[in-house]
């Protein structure tokens, strides 16, 4: 779907790894595109690719604003190269079922809003729309924001393509071209690599998973290795984490060997969560030998610190005098300098459903509380942000811990709740509580507690998710900021490179026995992290003043915010 917008397709596009989009905001460039797209799918298969995905967009044209359709491309797939080319038109089925945990809290922020909005209401005041802007809750124009969505139709009829993608979301025209700088194949002769740039400024990038394994790890490997490829670098995959380093399992990447990878949850290159103290030695020796130029680093917590110290290991071991980024990709939320890391999203969506199921449960079985314990370390963020999916009556967090007179109100609430159901009508509920909210009261004793007030009212049994939150498969948001945060750490890694001149060389006391790339400075090493609707990049020592170490978590939890609608949608007025 999209008459007039291409968004539903490009996403789509980059989450299913797809060949080639049409959408009308950004035609096909010339009047030979047929023959270039049949060049490009000829390349891929020579490289060995079995499958060829294109999604058309119900509104895609051509510059001509001639309407391409899925028969079109059909019938030019299968007369030009003879594949064997089905076509598949999704209609309605895209309005989807379940809503996933994203949609969930989006639709709840924007309830609770809308009823502010009303609340503050006065005759003067134009009426809003409800939106999302920079990742915030905000009010904007209505009619104003009518006016201008019919400007990007405009626009298109017009033949207006450049400013009808700069109408979209700030990052929609970077995404376009991110994708596509990710799905052409790596000939050489078809190098995305820039005049401005020579060919001896080349990298060797390195990439390693470090902790545990998170959804969107493999993504952003794909995503790191074909556009270093198409840049003109040499990609590497170190193999089970720094121990992997250290024994030397350091392999040259090329275009085909992730092919597929966007799909896959866990880590294909291997993770864990040891450090490069383990051996800094033989860490910076492996570093040395296979001459990494540069390195990027796509994990948790585990990860953050690793940059840490190889950081402060600069001066003894000039192999890591050079640039380096941090892709926060943990279940827990829990990396300084950005507000989401992969695999959070994922883990949302396993908590719903399997939350979701229990529910059910519950509700079957009449008076029964399930006490869920989920993951998050001392970070908060997936009780939080579940709770508020799955309407749980009560959630426990770290920030907050739990004490005895918390669960007297607690369970007094929950008998209260109970006695106001319709008889017949007796619903199941669900506490959410993160696995270190307390030492003392753990999910047994709260489950128990639960129970024995209670005073028979009500039955109660614990769910322990464990490792099923790491989820299966990517989530779609998951493999789009994958792809955005690869494709970005590869630009820094440029820009930390080939940006030295002669004066910060001098600076930097560069040593001829160094790496060519040879880089103290402290920006080189970078965590790279979503802020709002933008992509940035904050260097592990400014991180410092921000990150509580001895809790693993950012100093500021902005998913606090949020906590007050939990209390507020489950009754509990006591807590607010």
């Amino acid at each position: 779907m999209g008459r007039h917008c291409g968004w539903l397709a490009l996403m789509a596009g980059i989450a299913t790894g797809a060949d080639f989009i049409f959408i009308p905001e950004r035609p096909p460039s010339g009047e030979d595109w047929q023959d270039n797209m049949c060049a490009e799918i000829k390349r891929h298969r020579d490289l060995g690719k079995r499958k060829t995905i294109v999604i058309v967009c119900e509104g895609a044209i051509d510059s001509n604003l001639k309407p391409i359709t899925a028969k079109d491309l059909m019938d030019l797939l299968t007369d030009r190269l003879h594949l064997d080319t089905r076509m598949t038109i999704l209609g309605h089925v895209q309005r989807g079922g379940t809503p996933c945990a994203f949609d969930r809290n989006l639709a709840t922020m924007q309830g609770v809003e809308a009823v502010e909005a009303v609340l503050a209401s006065k005759p003067d005041v134009p009426s809003p729309m409800i939106a999302m802007n920079e990742n915030k809750i905000t009010r904007i124009d209505l009619m104003k924001a009518v006016s201008l969505t019919g400007e990007v139709a405009k626009a298109i009829a017009r033949k207006d393509f450049i400013g009808a993608m700069d109408l979209r979301d700030p990052a929609f025209n970077q995404q376009y071209d991110q994708f596509i700088a990710t799905t052409l194949s790596t000939d050489m002769e078809h190098s995305l690599v820039t005049h401005d740039r020579k060919n001896d400024q080349s990298l060797r990038i390195g990439i390693i998973n470090v902790g545990a394994p998170a959804c969107g790890m493999n993504a952003a490997v794909r995503a790191a290795v074909r556009y270093a490829r198409n840049r003109g670098h040499v990609p590497f995959g170190i193999q089970n984490g720094f121990p992997g380093l250290i024994a030397g399992l350091i392999k040259e990447m090329k275009w085909m060997d992730v092919d597929g990878w966007i799909a896959h949850g866990g880590s294909e290159l291997g993770t864990n969560r040891d450090q490069p103290s383990l051996d800094l030695g033989m860490v910076s020796y492996q570093l040395q030998k296979f001459d990494i130029q540069s390195l990027i680093l796509i994990g948790g917590f585990e990860a953050y610190t690793a940059c840490l110290e190889m950081y402060n290991a600069r001066n003894s071991y000039p192999a890591f005098c050079m640039p380096m980024v941090h892709i926060p990709a943990t279940i827990s939320n829990n990396v300084p300098g950005t507000e989401y890391s992969l695999g959070a999203d994922t883990s949302l969506n396993a908590i719903m459903q399997s939350c979701d199921a229990i529910k059910q449960s519950a509700t079957a079985s009449r008076k029964r509380v399930f006490v869920v314990e989920v993951h998050g370390g001392k970070s908060g963020f997936l009780a939080v942000m579940s709770g508020l999916a799955v309407g749980a009556t009560s959630v426990y967090i770290p920030e907050e811990g739990i004490n005895l007179a918390r669960l007297q109100k607690d369970v007094s609430h929950l008998c209260s709740r109970y006695a106001q159901d319709a008889e017949g009508k007796t619903q199941g509920r669900v506490f959410i509580r993160s696995e270190a909210a307390s030492k003392t009261y753990t999910t047994d004793i709260v489950s128990a507690i639960i129970k024995e007030e209670g005073h028979q009212q009500f039955d109660s049994r614990t769910a322990i998710l464990g490792h099923i939150q790491q989820g299966n498969s990517a989530s779609p948001l998951d493999r789009i900021r994958a792809m955005r945060l690869a494709v970005n750490s590869i630009d820094f890694l440029e820009e930390h490179a080939s940006g030295l001149s002669s004066a910060s060389s001098t600076k930097s006391n560069v040593s001829t026995s160094g790496p060519s790339v040879y880089n103290k400075d402290p920006d080189s090493i970078a965590v790279a992290g979503i802020q709002g609707s933008s992509v940035s990049f904050t260097s592990v020592e400014a991180l410092l003043k921000d990150t509580d170490l001895k809790n693993r978590k950012p100093v500021q939890s902005w998913w606090m915010d949020y906590k007050r609608n939990c209390n507020l949608l489950a009754r509990r007025t006591y807590l607010l």
